[in-house]
């Protein structure tokens, strides 16, 4: 998980880093014009495994998810039991109490920690949410510019699959926090 900058400039040189992430990501998905925001078919997935799909999104052969383009987050690095996405607290996603709905958080959270557990999957297997527990510790709003959500694997098996993520900013503090639970099926699913 992400450690805690020293100070403001050390702040700033991780924002610096996580502007230039993102710009590089954008640029790898945008090759052929704007980027492309779409759901893959099955027949664009089946033989691929979680990374593979993963590496496809990257290099622009498969659409982004639209939920990105919507909720203006990004996936920045899936590999191995690891992804990392950002996202950027704006006004549309406000509360009536001023600050960056828990759905918002929730929404970046499940993406991390279930893509986490995606990336770790052979070809014909996925996966769906079952339970995802997330604690806001800290409100949110659009004075900070850019925040990153890390999910990470704890154990994955053949039928279930538990990773937690964090949502921290550029100077290291904690936003929110949670845990998922997968369960991890065939795909396409074998007949009966």
């Amino acid at each position: 998980m992400s450690h805690k900058p020293d100070n403001a400039t050390d702040a700033a040189a991780v924002l610096a880093q996580w502007e230039a992430d993102e710009a590089a990501v954008r640029s790898r998905i945008s090759r052929e014009g704007p980027a492309r925001y779409g759901v893959a078919t099955p027949s664009d997935v089946i033989g691929l495994s979680g990374q593979e799909i993963f590496d496809a999104m990257f290099a622009g052969k498969l659409p982004m998810p639209p939920i990105s383009e919507t909720l203006g987050f990004i996936a920045v690095e899936v590999a191995n039991g690891r992804a990392v996405f950002q996202g950027r607290p704006a006004l549309p996603y406000y509360n009536p109490l001023g600050s960056i709905h828990g759905g918002w958080f929730a929404t970046l959270l499940d993406s991390a920690v279930a893509c986490a557990i995606h990336s770790t999957l052979p070809a014909g297997r996925s996966y769906t949410t079952l339970e995802l527990k997330t604690n806001m510790v800290r409100a949110l709003t659009r004075d900070i510019p850019l925040v990153r959500a890390e999910g990470k694997v704890i154990q994955a098996g053949r039928q279930v699959g538990i990773a937690e993520g964090r949502i921290v900013g550029p100077d290291g503090t904690l936003y929110a926090h949670a845990t998922t639970t997968c369960l991890i099926f065939d795909f396409p699913p074998k007949k009966a």
